[in-house]
């Protein structure tokens, strides 16, 4: 999509979400709000000893079986303005668009029972290298493209599986990618219908790889200023709990990374 413009960073930190705006029959949602409210612990009504260890977790993302992150309920961070409500059911999100793979392990875990979560839809997308998101062009929505989006539903042991590519940036956004868990629906069509979303977040990446990434085709093509993750607001309201633990495949970066982390949440909540 190199003739749709760049969106320009609308996500913010903390402030009020207004309501959701129909679009059509297939999708129920676009959250038109330039950011939304990012939900604190004491939002959450978390424990003091929840939340101390939340902000005390370090820079460094736990190993998918890690029991460290297993009853840590993982902060809540903005939706963001480009989240399309379409609950596709697939595995592989990258529809032909170039870049390093990456093979995205997500662990669900249960912080109310210390256990892993089987069947919770797992909700995310992306930008693409360039820092297009599919969906969108300039001043609204738009159906004709849904690249670097999907869901996938864990399996026995809580993980749920993607296959897409390193994300780019835009202007204001460290590189992130944007998920939330739904549970109590069901797969009809092709789609996940029905259910609650119970969590809401951003993935992030560590800089040593968003560098390496950055030099390498089709991303040097950016030209938008990158934001670092120290200075991205969002990141720095909990967003060190979900930065991806990356696993190079082979010698050669661009072969593609494996990125696992661990999200904690609990089920009933409705955040």
């Amino acid at each position: 999509m190199t003739d749709t413009p760049r969106p320009h960073s609308t996500e913010r930190e903390p402030g009020p979400e207004p309501a959701d705006a129909p679009i059509g029959a297939t999708r129920r949602t676009v959250m038109a709000a330039l950011g939304g409210a990012t939900l604190g612990a004491a939002a959450l009504g978390l424990t003091a000893a929840r939340a101390t260890a939340a902000a005390d977790r370090s820079n460094v993302a736990p190993s998918p079986a890690g029991p460290a992150a297993a009853c840590v309920l993982t902060p809540e961070q903005t939706e963001g303005p480009y989240y399309l409500d379409l609950e596709t059911v697939r595995k592989n999100i990258t529809e032909g668009k170039p870049g390093v793979p990456l093979t995205l392990r997500i662990k669900v875990i249960d912080t109310t029972t210390c256990s892993p979560l089987p069947g919770t839809a797992v909700d995310i997308w992306h930008c693409d290298a360039l820092g297009v998101y599919s969906g969108y062009v300039a001043g609204g929505s738009t159906p004709d493209t849904t690249f670097l989006r999907g869901v996938q539903l864990t399996d026995s042991t809580g993980v749920a599986e993607f296959t897409t590519i390193y994300p780019g940036w835009y202007v204001g956004r460290a590189l992130h990618i944007h998920v939330k868990t739904h549970v109590g629906g069901t797969v009809t069509g092709g789609r996940y219908q029905g259910g609650h979303v119970s969590h809401t977040g951003q993935l992030y990446f560590p800089e040593t790889y968003n560098s390496r990434v950055a030099a390498l085709t089709p991303y040097r093509n950016n030209t938008a200023t990158r934001t670092l993750n120290a200075r991205d607001g969002i990141y720095r309201n909990g967003g060190s709990s979900t930065l991806l633990t990356l696993t190079q495949t082979g010698s050669d970066l661009g072969k593609g990374v494996t990125g696992t982390v661990v999200l904690g949440v609990e089920p009933d909540a409705a955040p």
